[in-house]
C-alpha cells in the first residue's frame, strides 16, 4: 500500500518532517516552570463590566487591601 503525503496550509518548510520533531516532543515539558511564573486570574464577565480595565481592578484591590488592614487595626 502506497502512503499519500497529506497536503496542509501550514507554513512549514518541506524539509522538516512535522511527525519526526512532535515524536521526540515531550508535552507539558515546561509546564510547572509556565505555571510559576505566571499571576493572571479570569475575572468573570460581570466583574470586568464593572471596571473594564486592568488599572481600575488593580486599584480597586489596593483600596480593598487597605480597607482590610484599617479594619484589624480597630478591632484590636
Amino acid at each position: 500500500m502506497k502512503k499519500r503525503r497529506v497536503r496542509t496550509n501550514d507554513d512549514l518548510r518541506p524539509e522538516y518532517d512535522l511527525r519526526r520533531l512532535l515524536k521526540r516532543g515531550i508535552r507539558g515539558k515546561y509546564a510547572k516552570r509556565y505555571h510559576a511564573g505566571t499571576n493572571l486570574v479570569l475575572l468573570d464577565p460581570d466583574v470586568w463590566k464593572a471596571f473594564g480595565t486592568e488599572e481600575a481592578v488593580n486599584d480597586a484591590l489596593r483600596l480593598v487591601m487597605e480597607l482590610r488592614k484599617i479594619g484589624s487595626r480597630s478591632g484590636t
